[in-house]
């Protein structure tokens, strides 16, 4: 049996995102060119929640086993960062800008 990048790639994800979407900020800056959210959400999967305090890294650690809500935050530049939050169970995730939550 065969199997994909896809597959490979699915196989590294530890928990479901639910139905995705971008902010109204992450959008317009898509459309720009200026940013491109979706190795920051690759990371998001894997257990990387970027630039968040210790306490903060276990509470997501501890919420992936509990369903809870997850939150992280990617500096991508000096000037701009981003924040993804899957709700609890894991039924929509919203990537954005933090002056947006």
């Amino acid at each position: 049996m065969s199997f994909t990048h896809h597959d490979q790639y699915r196989r590294k994800r530890l928990f479901e995102i639910g139905a995705l979407a971008f902010s109204e900020g992450v959008e317009r800056l898509m459309h720009e060119g200026r940013l491109d959210p979706i190795p920051y959400l690759e990371r998001y999967l894997r257990g990387d929640w970027g630039d968040i305090s210790d306490d903060q890294w276990q509470r997501n650690n501890a919420a992936l086993i509990g369903g809870e809500r997850l939150d992280a935050h990617y500096v991508v530049t000096r000037e701009l960062r981003i924040r993804i939050v899957t709700d609890t169970g894991r039924n929509a995730t919203l990537i954005g800008l933090p002056s947006e939550f």
